[in-house]
């Protein structure tokens, strides 16, 4: 009796070990979207309460049980609203027809990355940076990390140039019509100009800090980038990581913090 247990809960067929392969890619690709984001607390949270709730059924806790599925059918729901952003974002990349080509650098579940193409740049971004604020341009620059922003890069005008100290100058200048809003840096190319960033409702903000700080701070309380703010009116250099503000920075600080960002 006891053998014949052990071989019905070890009965496991082909079409199984499909579902679990296909399962282990559709989470690791829902991880891929959301990594470097607020949303990937809430996504972690939502796998270990659904974890929680299948041990719970499984050893009968008929209470716990009731309740907590009551939360995953609601949660389905919720889930959608809080991640609105990142379904957007994954139907457009699953109705991209050039997907195969956007991945053809990865193997299965890794991707190869042998050089970062940013950290080539970081002189020429001080530079610029430090001639900003010698002339009280106001600038926002932000640096993406693992999340590329696209959300906030189809808020602006797409560029897709090489970086320069002097597009970037150009950029923001004060009658230049690109010179709202950000710059967005991203694969060693600037991405988009005039983008809209989320601004920080953080009461350690400084009062007399303008929108450019807030969204600076916004959009890396958000997402993993690294956001680079040049002071029209004080003609100093400030830059966020993290939603934290680090104020009136030497452009030999700022090369040091790209530095330590990208390693």
């Amino acid at each position: 009796m006891l053998l014949l247990s052990i071989t019905g809960l070890f009965n496991v067929r082909i079409v199984d070990i499909i579902d679990v392969i296909l399962f282990s890619v559709l989470l690791y690709e829902v991880y891929n979207l959301v990594k470097g984001t607020a949303a990937i607390r809430i996504f972690i949270g939502i796998i270990a309460f659904y974890i929680i709730w299948k041990v719970v059924k499984a050893f009968q806790m008929q209470l716990l049980s009731e309740i907590l599925g009551q939360f995953i059918s609601v949660g389905f729901i919720a889930m959608i609203v809080v991640f609105q952003p990142e379904i957007r974002q994954f139907l457009l990349l699953v109705g991209n027809t050039r997907i195969i080509k956007s991945t053809r650098k990865r193997f299965l579940f890794w991707k190869f990355q042998l050089e970062d193409p940013i950290h080539f740049h970081i002189d020429t971004i001080v530079k610029a940076c430090q001639k900003m604020a010698d002339t009280h341009t106001g600038a926002l620059i932000v640096i993406t990390g693992q999340n590329e922003l696209k959300a906030y890069i189809e808020t602006g005008q797409v560029m897709d140039a090489r970086i320069s100290e002097f597009l970037l100058e150009t950029i923001f200048f004060k009658n230049s019509p690109l010179h709202d809003g950000a710059v967005i840096i991203a694969g060693g190319t600037i991405r988009a100009a005039r983008c809209i960033l989320p601004v920080s409702s953080d009461p350690e903000i400084p009062a007399n800090y303008g929108l450019r700080h807030r969204a600076a701070v916004g959009i890396t309380e958000k997402s993993d980038s690294f956001s680079i703010i040049v002071s029209e009116e004080r003609g100093k250099i400030s830059y966020s990581h993290e939603g934290h503000l680090s104020k009136e920075v030497t452009p030999s600080d700022l090369s040091n913090a790209m530095e330590k960002f990208f390693k």
